[in-house]
């Protein structure tokens, strides 16, 4: 999958993080150990079936047939038996060579493992919460990977495992795609702090909708930012959506109310309103916000049918407040986490997630517009984890 892979490379900050720190821990305390349990059993069998065509007993019954020809034969025996003898050791040699390699190398086939106690589970403990993930879940994680597992063993790769299984465990039930009604227009507000990628996030949803056939119009709700509003025609441009503006300064709620009808006019499926940036200690500009909520629903009471809440994930924890804080102003439906690629603390969406169940519809990882994606539990968990999966 190309966007996992991307996923992958950009979330280097967060796994190669957990990675350098999964292995300090493995390796403090921990015991190198070979790897010597397949090597002998299955290679030593090999040779001895090759001596086996060695049954000429059944050739002998035709030998009685040529009798006169009996001198003659008699060398043949001898010439038998030495293509089997120098056969063996040539094909031993190559048959054995990856694992007869890897085996005889001094440490060549040794992993690193650390017996699992309240020491290490501790020291997983910190690491998790250094990422990101938040006291409560780093706690409840740890907890479910040592669960029936104390004193057993553990290597790097293996904890990685375990980790990647416990946060897709988390992930799995919010991990739901932006739902669709059959109303028209479906009203989507979309709300954030400065900077979390609001507007670019309008433009990328905008174009994949209308690629997948939906008839899509965008208000620029943040009528103080000149900069928002080119933006946001930039996109529009590029996507072939109409993007409706209004002059610098204008109310905002004016604009998502007139924004309505025209979308309901022109038979749009999704009607994308963009908002100002609002940091949760401006108590006027949320105030603007719920304003905003109120004017839509003179319109339609069902409105707005989502709200998206748009994340920076290089903010940390300052996103549970945000989280709790739009939750109460704009009751928030679903969340859209970007700039994944920036931080190295990407375990606050598992924070986010175990915290406050929201479904989360997207990830971010750039600037492209097929860096942002349907967010994928499993992708993310291994990304996350540094975890390879080759299948």
């Amino acid at each position: 999958m190309a966007f996992f892979s991307k996923l992958k490379d950009r979330l280097f900050k967060s796994s190669s993080k957990l990675e350098q720190g999964l292995d300090a821990i493995v390796e403090d305390g921990g015991v190198e150990e070979a790897v010597t349990a397949a090597q002998p059993a299955p290679v030593i069998p090999q040779p001895d079936p090759e001596p086996q065509p060695v049954p000429e007993l059944p050739d002998t019954p035709e030998l009685p047939e040529p009798q006169p020809v009996d001198p003659t034969p008699a060398p043949m025996p001898p010439e038998a038996p030495q293509p089997v003898d120098p056969a063996p050791p040539a094909e031993t040699g190559t048959g054995r060579g990856l694992l007869g390699r890897l085996f005889a190398r001094p440490g060549g086939a040794t992993v690193v493992r650390r017996t699992l106690d309240d020491d290490m589970l501790e020291q997983l403990e910190e690491l998790l919460i250094a990422a990101d993930m938040g006291v409560d879940t780093a706690l409840r994680v740890t907890a479910n990977m040592a669960e029936g597992r104390i004193g057993r063993k553990l290597s790097t790769q293996e904890i990685k495992e375990l980790l990647a299984q416990e946060i897709t465990r988390i992930m799995e039930p919010v991990a739901r795609p932006m739902p669709l009604y059959p109303k028209r227009p479906q009203v989507v507000l979309v709300v954030g702090v400065n900077g979390s990628g609001k507007t670019t996030t309008i433009g990328k949803l905008a174009s994949q909708f209308k690629a997948a056939g939906k008839k899509v119009v965008i208000a620029a709700g943040d009528t103080f930012r000149a900069a928002a509003v080119e933006q946001l025609q930039v996109w529009g441009d590029r996507a072939g959506v109409p993007v409706l503006t209004a002059p610098e300064g204008s109310d905002p709620a004016s604009l998502a109310f007139d924004a309505m009808t025209r979308a309901g006019a022109d038979g749009a499926d999704l009607l994308l309103i963009d908002t100002a940036g609002r940091l949760q200690n401006r108590a006027d500009l949320m105030e603007e916000l719920a304003k905003i909520v109120r004017v839509i629903r003179k319109k339609d009471d069902t409105a707005p049918h989502n709200t998206l809440l748009v994340l920076d994930a290089t903010t940390g924890q300052n996103a549970i407040s945000q989280v709790e804080t739009f939750q109460k102003l704009a009751d928030v439906s679903g969340l859209v986490m970007t700039k994944l690629d920036g931080t190295a603390k990407g375990g606050i969406l598992v924070s986010l997630a175990d915290r406050f169940g929201l479904p989360i519809h997207a990830i971010g990882v750039g600037e492209q517009i097929d860096d942002l994606a349907p967010f994928d539990p499993q992708d993310f968990a291994a990304a996350l984890t540094g975890l390879d999966t080759q299948a």
